[in-house]
């Protein structure tokens, strides 16, 4: 499908790839077939949204789009009626997050030195939170975006009963892009299929290969789409913020 964009041209400095991830099946936002990547807010698409942080991020050389199959065409209009200019392909996930991400890491150029993945979801990032955590990444080798967890967490047994309280000093609330030295990345990726390391974010491969993943403070705002009703907020956060503009 590389085929179909144009190339992107060398006067983009920025050495850092974006992997969209939009392959999940929404699940819990619709009981039908929907993304929710599709779903509007203040008359704009969410992965319009996500994708435009990217796209006026300047360490942002390229983005890959990881999608379903099913929705293949309606990305390929949405990235022609928007203009996007730093789309390098559009490539179909697999059945988890883990699979989709791998997929997406084979199409990275050899002209970014790291790799940032996003949740085509989190549609409220910045390109100031992106730029935040792309430093953090150059300075530690892997970085993601985050937030500290303020309410009190409890452990339970099986049967719904508090085990023990959780320093709530130590907990964070892991949001993304999570980007790492791509190299870094491709070894934590190997270590991973070598020992069937299943992970739900990438920070637990590189967790698993040993690798120290610095947090960096981004706030509360930067949510991710997944229930129905987290359009609504996103929209008053949104709100919020054209207001503090004015």
């Amino acid at each position: 499908m590389k085929n179909i964009f144009s190339q992107i041209s060398d006067i983009i400095h920025g050495d850092v790839t974006a992997i969209i991830l939009c392959a999940g099946n929404s699940a819990r936002f619709s009981s039908g077939n929907n993304s929710k990547q599709f779903a509007e807010i203040l008359g704009k698409s969410v992965i319009v949204r996500t994708i435009e942080a990217f796209e006026k991020c300047h360490s942002i050389r390229e983005i890959i789009l990881v999608v379903r199959k099913e929705d293949t065409s309606e990305y390929n209009k949405l990235i022609c009626d928007n203009a996007f200019k730093k789309i390098a392909c559009i490539v179909v996930g697999g059945d988890t997050r883990q699979i989709s991400a791998m997929r997406g890491f084979k199409h990275v150029s050899e002209k970014s030195n790291y790799v940032a993945f996003h949740d085509g979801a989190r549609c409220l990032v910045t390109p100031d939170i992106i730029e935040s955590v792309v430093k953090a990444a150059k300075e530690h080798n892997a970085a993601t975006a985050a937030t500290h967890t303020l309410d009190t967490v409890k452990v339970a047994d099986k049967d719904g009963n508090i085990v023990k309280t959780v320093d709530r000093e130590v907990l964070w609330a892991v949001q993304t892009p999570q980007i790492f030295e791509k190299n870094l990345y491709r070894s934590c990726i190997e270590n991973a299929i070598t020992k069937a390391i299943s992970a739900t974010d990438d920070c637990m491969l590189a967790e698993a290969y040993g690798q120290k993943v610095k947090l960096v403070e981004t706030g509360k705002m930067n949510i991710k789409i997944t229930y129905k009703e987290d359009l609504q907020l996103a929209e008053a956060i949104l709100s919020m913020s054209e207001e503090k503009e004015e």
